[in-house]
């Protein structure tokens, strides 16, 4: 565990503790962690100017994964908490659904408003029917999933969540057979690092921070792979621009040409994998020129590729999640894995292959999400598929009774779901009640019935896990929120209370006592004495990490051969979900599998909505420095594709699909290759013409074999608008 001082102001002459020098002239210092749905999951510094008010906030110098290094959108947070327009009181609907007529209303109104409506909507057509929805809008263990006791005490319908880490977790899983990698801040002490699939200078950027200090120190190369030309692929000395879905045929060539050139590491296979003589005839026919004809890319950079990993040990790669947001991306993200088996990159220290640790942290979630009380009986529905399941659609039921009755907290569906005509249809329904706990008035919460004011990470207790390193980091209290925001517990214990389960096992807790009883089963003792600690590294030795003593699956071999429906992952869908996808096309080795929303003579453009800098999903998406940064909704478009569509940089352009149409502003750029367009960033609905945003062209068909939303897989057509 860290030894690090307990939270305390700063001292010293001209601080505010100085009894010489002006009260406030300098702000105590707090810490925490960024709540937020990000791998990087920093340690925090907080300028805490009074009770209830903050200044600007730091990345955490001592810690040895943020490094003092934080995004500027966070930078800016005060902008977030202080901001005008937080909601600040209970609001009940008025008015017809979307219209925004509100009337205020007490808390203890309110929920006895919800409670009266589930109770009502469960006598009608069973528990099933009330579908609490949660996500990541706060990634804290505590107020993000204590959602779940309430589901679990009620018997309400479960949510599988597909939305975000489906096809990467499983991809990776399948060759690994576990979640988890080498020390993420093993970059540092690599000679090539590989950043595959993620925009890491928009959203990881501490992932740059490590690979920058390794090119300085060490001469390092860094490589990056994406789909456009982006701000980490500027930083790259080798940027690989393939076209979207086709990662998968990279890394078949790059595995051939090690094969081909005698770089691969044979006494490693042998001794580590299932099948190297079988993934070797495998790869006999993806050549450099099969996998160009099929990225995009040149046989010149394909070959310069697999040369440069093949002959430097020391390569990490560092496998994101953007490349897996495909129909084919479990596949895609099992072949970029394989290469690090291939080379025996595994071996050495800043080499192997990483995408999640979230494996590692062994936290007893017990208590806090009621698994005791669940019955596996009861139906999942899918997140990805709320636009389905709130229209009636009987497969995304399952054979159910209709939603009637909806919890909402910790996303924006209506903002960030596929297939937004069908979600807002749903949420327009006049026999769905919806209550929805926010920050903002969100669309979502715009289509509520009722709307209770959420507290922000800063004004409540919690605890982060950090996916993208290894850090357990506390997030206390450290300012006071308005009144009239109440924490996500709050609103579970008390809807409990009016339910009839407030009295079993795990409601009517604290935060603080959630927390001490999930640090004491870990052996990190309790609240106050983590509060001192601020963060523990529960890295695994370097054995473990690097599978030294064996992969995770029962034969302690990498898997070349993936067994797509038995490897069990935490993403595999529940009993009645069942199979996701094309999982029967999934192929037996390493391969490009075209299950692909392929272009076509009516939408000859392919579509990745990938993320912004100043957005981070719907959040910060009403702060005033992120709006100004990011301007407006637009789409990049090849000049050789403007040119043939008659379109110039700042036209307004409509693109569209069966799923509907949306109207953007052109840039006119050769960032992205021919035939694919990029629109960055979640803008609200609202900020487009018409009021729909990007989502609209979405789909929610699963990714194979266990789920989730291939939100960069849409093809298209364009015209002027």
């Amino acid at each position: 565990m860290n030894e690090a001082s307990p939270i305390r102001p700063d001292t010293g002459p001209g601080s505010s503790s100085d009894p010489d020098s002006p009260a406030q002239l300098k702000p105590a210092i707090g810490h925490s962690a960024c709540p937020h749905d990000c791998p990087s999951t920093c340690a925090l510094e907080v300028e805490l100017i009074a009770r209830d008010r903050i200044g600007r906030i730091r990345g955490a110098r001592d810690n040895s994964y943020t490094a003092g290094v934080i995004c500027a959108k966070v930078a800016r947070y005060s902008e977030r908490i202080h901001h005008p327009d937080r909601l600040l009181k209970p609001l009940v609907r008025s008015g017809a659904k979307g219209e925004g007529s509100w009337k205020q209303a007490s808390w203890e109104a309110a929920l006895d408003l919800v409670a009266e409506k589930f109770i009502a909507a469960e006598e009608r057509y069973g528990s099933e029917t009330v579908w609490p929805y949660q996500y990541a809008g706060t990634m804290g263990l505590v107020q993000r999933d204590s959602i779940h006791r309430l589901r679990h005490a009620k018997r309400y319908s479960g949510f599988f969540g597909t939305i975000c880490v489906n096809a990467a977790w499983t991809g990776y899983a399948m060759g690994t057979g576990a979640l988890r990698g080498p020390d993420p801040r093993e970059m540092a002490l690599s000679d090539c690092v590989v950043i595959w699939g993620t925009n890491a200078v928009s959203t990881q950027v501490n992932v740059m921070t490590h690979a920058i200090r390794a090119r300085k120190q060490r001469g390092a190369k860094i490589v990056a792979i994406d789909v456009y030309r982006n701000d980490t692929m500027k930083q790259a000395d080798l940027a690989l621009v393939v076209r979207p879905g086709t990662d998968g045929a990279l890394a078949c060539a790059t595995m051939h040409v090690l094969f081909r050139d005698g770089l691969a590491d044979r006494a490693y296979l042998e001794r580590y994998t299932d099948d190297p003589a079988g993934l070797e005839e495998h790869l006999r026919t993806r050549t450099p020129e099969w996998a160009a004809a099929i990225t995009g890319l040149s046989v010149e950079e394909i070959e310069e590729f697999a040369t440069l990993v093949g002959q430097t040990k020391r390569t990490f790669f560092r496998l994101g999640y953007g490349f897996t947001r495909s129909r084919n991306g479990t596949a895609n993200m099992h072949a970029a894995l394989s290469i690090a088996a291939v080379t025996g990159a595994w071996q050495y220290e800043g080499g192997g292959a990483f995408h999640s640790n979230s494996g590692i942290f062994g936290l007893d979630m017990d208590l806090i999400e009621g698994t005791q009380f669940a019955d596996p009986g009861v139906r999942h529905l899918d997140q990805s598929k709320i636009g389905r399941v709130l229209t009636g659609d009987p497969e995304a039921l399952y054979g159910g009774p209709p939603v009637t009755a909806m919890l909402i907290q910790n996303t924006n569906p209506a903002n960030v779901a596929p297939e937004q005509r069908l979600v807002k249809r749903g949420f327009l329904r006049e026999d769905l009640f919806t209550c929805v706990h926010e920050q903002f008035m969100t669309e979502t919460a715009l289509l509520a019935d009722v709307v209770l004011p959420a507290t922000m990470f800063l004004e409540h207790d919690d605890i982060y896990r950090g996916g993208g390193h290894q850090h357990i980091l506390l997030g206390p209290k450290l300012i006071d929120p308005p009144e009239g925001p109440r924490e996500n517990i709050f609103v579970i214990d008390e809807l409990a209370r009016r339910l009839g389960v407030g009295d079993r096992p795990g409601f009517g807790l604290t935060a603080r006592q959630h927390l001490d009883h999930m640090l004491a089963k870990r052996g990190l003792g309790s609240f106050e004495t983590f509060k001192q600690a601020r963060w523990a590294d529960v890295q695994p030795d370097f054995d473990t990490a690097h599978y030294i003593d064996g992969f995770a699956h029962p034969d302690g071999r990498f898997r070349f051969r993936p067994d797509w429906q038995g490897t069990p992952v935490n993403t595999k869908p529940p009993h009645n979900v069942g199979p996701q996808g094309e999982y029967r096309q999934l192929p037996q080795f390493p391969d490009h599998v075209e299950l692909i929303e392929s272009a076509d003579a009516g939408h000859p453009y392919r579509l990745a909505t990938s993320p912004s800098r100043s957005f981070l999903n719907s959040s910060f998406s009403e702060t005033p420095g992120s709006i100004e940064r990011e301007g407006r909704p637009e789409v990049m478009i090849h000049p050789e594709d403007a040119d043939s569509e008659g379109i110039r940089c700042g036209d307004r352009i409509e693109i569209g699909n069966a799923r509907g149409e949306v109207i953007l502003n052109a840039r006119v750029t050769d960032v992205v290759r021919p035939g694919t367009l990029v629109a960055e960033g979640i803008w609200p609905n609202a900020a487009h013409e018409r009021g729909e945003g990007i989502n609209v062209l979405t789909g929610a068909d699963a990714i194979a074999p266990y789920g989730g939303a291939a939100f960069h897989d849409n093809r298209v057509w364009l015209r002027p608008a």
